[in-house]
């Protein structure tokens, strides 16, 4: 191994990486590009056949074209839409969600759809090709893109979706999901999944239909019957998602959960909450009254005077002084959706004090009367 590089055991090998580490530009990430060349090169020896040499390949491509779009608009607040390809232009929900899209535009949101006709062309008319982007993938029964963002420098093509997915959830500040097919329910469980499980941070999750649908709440049904009835997931899993019928209640609740939110780290066993406002007294010891069965034990939800040096490389997160840090038992993401919640109500009333009951719009998923 050369003195220089710790990428790889043959001196050869490790010699040619530092090399071609030398020819990057300046304040290029050289430890991380050192170590993807370095699993490149090691591939070879794996034993791996083509085929598998080739999803590795396509999927690099996938991501990388990805991250190279959304790149360009990192500062950008998005809605990542999901719904239908089945729902016809000029039907009732096809309108909705052109007034959704067209709302969450003019309130400076960008959306993106999976490109593809029914909600997700809704979704791209309603936002102008200006402000949306498209990731489509190819189907042989669908073309690959609407009209309303087809041949746009902001549409990304997936081969799998596996990685489409990945980028809709990682690029994504808020998700909407209308009523759909196999799709869109496998695109909100996962989303669930990753809410659940804390490998997402925490985000807006939105079902939507258009007045008189019965399409989420005899969903909530099959969720709260087989799910939580059989205790295959925890109440407090229900936290995790809301549900209306209102375009400008959907955006509402979007906005709200930004309200005092920004956004959240884990520094190890470390969890910081940095806030746009800074919690009063009594809003902290109120948090660690009604959430201390989040804490490690000894532990307490504490306001930070300053960021953490695992921030630094992090403007934006470092411009945003008001911090919360605790340690976190990381489990129960829905009862740490509800805190956000709290902190969120107290910034919109100015009040210390959060609401007793979850807003409308909030809380478990909102069912229609009679339900």
């Amino acid at each position: 191994m050369s003195a220089k590089s710790p990428f790889h055991s043959d001196p050869a090998v490790a010699s040619g990486i530092d090399q071609l580490l030398e020819l990057l530009p300046a304040g290029a990430s050289s430890d991380l590009i050192g170590q993807l060349l370095a699993q490149v090169i090691g591939l070879a020896g794996k034993g791996l056949n083509r085929g598998e040499l080739k999803l590795l390949s396509s999927s690099l491509d996938d991501f990388q074209r990805s991250f190279e779009v959304f790149g360009a608009h990192r500062q950008a607040r998005k809605i990542s839409i999901f719904g239908s390809a089945r729902s016809p232009v000029g039907s009732p929900i096809y309108d909705h969600c052109l007034r959704l899209s067209a709302g969450a535009v003019k309130r400076g949101w960008m959306v993106i759809t999976g490109a593809g006709p029914g909600i997700m062309q809704a979704g791209n008319e309603g936002a102008t090709r200006e402000r949306s982007f498209g990731v489509s993938i190819d189907l042989p029964f669908e073309a690959s893109a609407n009209p309303f963002i087809d041949g746009d420098p902001k549409l990304v093509h997936f081969k799998y979706f596996f990685s489409r997915k990945l980028a809709f959830v990682k690029e994504s500040d808020a998700i909407v999901l209308y009523p759909g097919g196999f799709g869109t329910l496998d695109e909100g469980f996962e989303s669930l999944t990753l809410l659940q499980t804390g490998k997402c941070d925490p985000l807006p999750v939105i079902l939507v239909d258009a007045p008189g649908g019965s399409y989420w709440p005899a969903w909530e049904r099959y969720v709260r019957e087989n799910l939580l009835g059989r205790g295959l997931i925890s109440p407090y899993d229900r936290n995790l998602y809301r549900y209306t019928t209102s375009p400008e209640q959907a955006l509402d609740e979007i906005e709200q959960f930004y309200r005092c939110y920004h956004s959240l780290r884990y520094v190890g066993d470390y969890t910081i909450l940095r806030l746009k406002e800074t919690p009063s007294p009594e809003m902290m010891d109120l948090l660690n009254t009604r959430y201390a069965d989040l804490l490690v034990k000894g532990s307490k939800f504490e306001l930070l005077s300053e960021p953490h040096p695992e921030e630094a490389n992090e403007p934006e997160a470092v411009r945003l002084l008001p911090r919360i840090g605790f340690r976190y038992i990381q489990r129960r993401l829905g009862r740490l959706r509800r805190l956000i919640d709290d902190l969120n109500l107290a910034a919109r009333d100015n009040s210390s004090q959060p609401a007793t009951d979850p807003p409308r719009g909030s809380g478990a998923l909102q069912l229609p009367a009679g339900e």
